[in-house]
């Protein structure tokens, strides 16, 4: 059965597609029943509707901010910019230009920040290096896959976590193996050794689980290296 998967999925959308017929998460495959796609998407545009009324609040609140506020309203606002920015990345239907407004936001409360400190090379440090995490997280952050897995209410259950990744593309199989540290990299591998064995007896076609295979097992190896280096 052909299923009206959108073009622009959310979370739990996204979640159903990688299970649908997909022999790395279950065998014999299961179907995603045609109720199970409806719910999650009316859960999923739920969840937009949500954060489009919280969004134009956190607008609102940013136009508010007086230009001599302290601190710690400018941080809490910050905080929530970046938090709603994650949440936007996971949300259906295209949401790059509100994210580009977030970003913009985030930008302009980093200046506001950066006068705050003054001449203090410290605390301009601080800034730069929060700055450059943040780029590195908003990066990642671009890759559905890490989005779902970052998420408070992941729909990726930990028996999923192994076949989500085998059943990623190239890009966000390597973003979301930053997010592992190498002993849990080193788990993911022994994992997926032993689907890629049961499937391979079982005569199962699984296209180029090989080549993912190998792309885990240098990451894993990679991480280990860098953890003794340090």
């Amino acid at each position: 059965m052909d299923l009206p998967f959108t073009h622009h999925p959310g979370r739990r959308e996204r979640h159903l597609r990688r299970r649908h017929l997909n022999p790395l998460f279950a065998w014999p495959p299961e179907e995603v029943a045609p109720e199970q796609l409806l719910e999650a998407q009316r859960l999923d545009h739920e969840e937009l509707e949500a954060f489009t009324a919280s969004f134009r609040e956190l607008v609102q609140r940013a136009v508010d901010l007086s230009p001599d506020a302290g601190s710690d309203p400018v941080l809490a606002l910050k905080a929530d910019l970046e938090r709603h920015y994650e949440q936007a990345c996971g949300l259906p239907e295209d949401q790059s230009e509100l994210k580009q407004a977030l970003a913009k936001l985030i930008d302009v409360i980093m200046r506001t920040l950066l006068r705050h400190v003054g001449d203090d090379p410290t605390a301009q440090q601080e800034l730069a290096d929060e700055a450059a995490a943040r780029q590195i997280h908003f990066r990642l952050l671009e890759q559905p896959l890490v989005v779902d897995l970052l998420h408070p209410d992941s729909p990726i259950r930990p028996q999923d976590l192994t076949p989500a990744l085998l059943s990623a593309d190239e890009a966000e199989l390597a973003a979301a193996c930053e997010l592992f540290a190498a002993q849990q990299l080193a788990v993911i591998v022994d994992e997926a050794d032993a689907l890629h064995r049961r499937l391979s007896e079982r005569g199962v076609a699984v296209g180029d689980l090989r080549h993912r295979l190998e792309h885990l097992r240098r990451r894993a190896e990679g991480a280990n290296a860098a953890g003794r280096a340090h």
